[in-house]
């Protein structure tokens, strides 16, 4: 009674309430998923699957919306990445990641695929009892989810040594595009086996489309991404808009219109929008740059949000068991020996990395929404096993949050990959602008005051300045004849200045 009242809710337009009650929730006890690093995202999977049907009962009917809106979700946080993604960073890393998100992909899901056929087999469910099906089940799992890694990493205050961390953006953001094109792509070709077993068989004409439809959709992709990234960094530099939120809006706007442009075209509308959003990030005059961020920071916490709350709410707890000991010993293939070895051998090239920062690499493949999402995909299309499908994918996303989530910190410091941010620099709550420069604050000491007490002693090099002392809670706007004391906390603002 209680779910098809609820269904009936839902149906009517009070889907609102249900999820502001749910994000309210999720909100309030992610901070114990902070506590004990633990990933956000883990803790508003399990909150839908308690509200779904196997827990309050509330069903969402159309798996169709649903997925429309998870595509709208991974779209969203896939921009936020390339927005924030360095391409001074990047390009210290390029070839590494794109020889994970390319080489190492391909190599762990052949060798995922053949794990799944050869010794799991119908196991898995219907799709497992072919090749292709296996490596369609391969491909779903191959994405890595750097949002999730990233939060872990920042609740804690932490960087990682060797590049890891833009290397690891890098791979996430640009495997997830790959990943979902290699799952459409085996979704049309299983779901349509006797077409493709004509003259020849699927191996030769299912293994040579998919080569071939996969390099053109990257191809045109990629091409209409850096047409709509340097277009808009054109417009954006000869139009003048009255404020931040306009400019986040008119960007998010310009990325939406290249995935759209490259999906008319056949090519992936999700590649095609992450390198329009790293040329556009890194226009070193984008106007509102900090509101721009904010706004991006805060519609990815609600992407994610909402996305992992709707994949646990069409989760069926209920319907796991049957495939859970396939799940688990996929899972544990998948990272002791698919996922290492598809880090390792691409990785061989590159001499400038250690073994434990390969080592960490491989345990970092962390699994998100974009799993689950890709499933859905499957489920969708109608091919056989495609609920057995998403159940695997499920249960062995929600074990990678769980396991890998808890422990990326540990495993860090354990191969001595840490390193700790520095404290927060003390602003006295003023919201200085990025473009002024990098901001910095400093604690004089006895050392600082050897050549005299005042701050005109200090002969600080040009381009920096100090813009406020904090001395015992008040707060002093400095000059040349200040003397300061030990003690004193000042915020120093260093960028170029005019001479």
């Amino acid at each position: 009674m209680l779910t098809t009242l609820l269904a009936i809710h839902l149906g009517t337009g009070n889907i609102l309430l249900l999820l502001s009650v749910l994000v309210l929730g999720a909100i309030l006890i992610s901070r114990l998923g902070a506590k004990y690093g633990v990933p956000g995202m883990l803790l508003f999977l399990i909150i839908g699957m308690l509200a779904g049907p196997d827990g309050l009962g509330v069903e969402i009917g159309n798996h169709e919306l649903a997925e429309f809106l998870g595509h709208l979700g991974i779209t969203v946080i896939l921009l936020a990445g390339g927005l924030e993604t360095q391409m001074e960073e990047a390009k210290r890393v390029m070839k590494k990641g794109l020889a994970l998100s390319l080489a190492g992909l391909a190599i762990t899901v052949l060798v995922t695929g053949c794990f799944i056929h050869f010794v799991l087999g119908d196991k898995v469910g219907g799709a497992g009892a072919t090749l292709l099906g296996s490596f369609l089940i391969a491909a779903v799992m191959s994405s890595t989810d750097s949002p999730s890694v990233f939060s872990v990493l920042r609740s804690k205050r932490m960087h990682l040594r060797e590049n890891l961390d833009p290397l690891l953006e890098l791979e996430s953001g640009s495997n997830d595009p790959i990943a979902y094109s290699l799952t459409l792509i085996l979704v049309a070709i299983v779901a349509n086996t006797d077409r493709f077993a004509l003259n020849g068989g699927p191996w030769l004409l299912g293994g040579g489309l998919v080569f071939l439809v996969l390099v053109w959709q990257l191809a045109a992709g990629f091409g209409i991404g850096l047409a709509v990234g340097f277009g808009a960094r054109w417009l954006i530099r000869r139009i003048r808009l009255e404020s931040g939120p306009l400019y986040s809006i008119l960007i998010l706007t310009l990325a939406l219109l290249s995935n759209g442009l490259a999906s008319l075209v056949g090519g992936n509308g999700l590649l095609a929008l992450y390198v329009a959003a790293i040329v556009i990030g890194n226009m070193r005059d984008l106007p509102f740059k900090k509101d721009v961020r904010k706004f991006f920071e805060s519609i990815t916490w609600l992407a994610q949000l909402l996305m992992f709350l709707l994949l646990g709410l069409l989760a069926r707890p209920s319907h796991m068991p049957a495939v859970l000991v396939p799940a688990l010993l996929l899972g544990i293939f998948l990272v002791c020996v698919g996922r290492p070895l598809g880090v390792f051998l691409s990785l061989l090239p590159f001499r400038d990395l250690s073994f434990r920062a390969r080592l960490y690499i491989s345990w970092a493949g962390m699994k998100g929404a974009g799993p689950i999402l890709f499933a859905m995909c499957a489920l969708l299309s109608g091919i056989e096993g495609g609920q057995e499908l998403f159940n695997i994918v499920f249960i062995i996303t929600l074990l990678s949050l769980l396991i890998r989530g808890s422990t990326l910190v540990p495993v860090a410091r354990w191969l001595d990959l840490c390193i700790e941010d520095d404290p927060e620099v003390e602003t006295f709550g003023m919201d200085i602008p990025e473009e002024m420069g990098m901001l910095r604050d400093h604690i004089v000491t006895e050392d600082d005051l050897r050549k005299g007490p005042t701050l005109r002693d200090l002969h600080l090099p040009h381009g920096i300045r100090v813009v406020m002392v904090n001395r015992d809670g008040r707060f002093i706007v400095p000059h040349g004849s200040l003397a300061l004391k030990v003690g004193d906390k000042l915020v120093i603002i260093m960028g170029d200045t005019e001479n």
